[in-house]
């Protein structure tokens, strides 16, 4: 089905691993041109930009920690210089620890808020001048916020806030016709799964298919389909929602 996203223009933060990865190579193989970032060199980095030059089309994999705001605006600055607007914008950068409410150390929450709250505001905040009509942000969120999930405070606390930012923004922006909304995800299976250890990863995949309807977890492709429709003028009056991609978890 041809969804008419070629020639967009999209930025996607987060893009070189399990769901950003994802996002960004369906993206392309749908005709959008995509800027992506990471933040650490390497094979992963190097094996998207292959695969998105075979594909074809503009794309850049751009280096950027997007918890320091200079490299957050310098990305920003990046697509302006080679997009010149932005069609679609996906937050899905983001970072995670596990620590005792107790002990969490005050670095530890800042640095899990610079990354997966102030960046996504520093990141929307610049692209407000790309954004134009028609155009849609998409912020990644997850279902651990409905339940709260022990050692992950700070994360779930930063993932919570940003369904009110989304909220408010959609009905701010509204007026221009640029549409906000959020991902809400539920298990999904990336690499990061399969690098654990096997009895780990098999205890894991029997637990999780028990608790989802489906029976199984996610694929970031699967959410990918997602950022497709929300990327699509399918979805054209869907502004400020939230929408799970979790396989009826319970």
């Amino acid at each position: 089905m041809d969804l008419g996203l070629k020639g967009r223009k999209a930025l996607v933060t987060g893009g070189t691993r399990g769901v950003g990865r994802g996002i960004v190579l369906a993206l392309a193989r749908a005709g959008v041109d995509v800027i992506t970032c990471h933040r650490q060199t390497g094979e992963v980095a190097d094996s998207l930009e292959r695969e998105l030059k075979e594909i074809g089309g503009q794309h850049a994999v751009l280096r950027a920690d997007l918890g320091d705001p200079q490299q957050a605006a310098g990305l920003m600055d990046e697509c302006a210089s080679r997009f010149g607007h932005l069609d679609l914008v996906v937050n899905n950068a983001a970072a995670i620890s596990h620590i005792p409410y107790a002990e969490l150390p005050l670095d530890e929450w800042q640095r899990i808020v610079d990354i997966n709250l102030t960046a996504v505001h520093l990141v929307i905040q610049r692209a407000l001048p790309l954004l134009r009509e028609g155009s849609s942000v998409v912020s990644v969120s997850s279902k651990s916020i409905e339940v709260g999930i022990p050692l992950r405070a700070h994360y779930t606390a930063t993932k919570a806030a940003l369904h009110g930012l989304n909220r408010t923004l959609a009905r701010e922006f509204g007026a221009r016709g640029i549409r906000f909304n959020i991902l809400s995800l539920g298990m999904i299976h990336t690499e990061a799964v399969d690098a654990l250890p096997a009895e780990q990863r098999d205890q894991m995949l029997e637990r999780y298919s028990k608790m989802i309807s489906l029976g199984r977890m996610g694929k970031p492709d699967e959410v990918a389909g997602a950022v497709l429709w929300l990327a699509s003028d399918l979805s054209r009056y869907v502004t400020g929602g939230v929408v799970p991609v979790d396989g009826g978890i319970s």
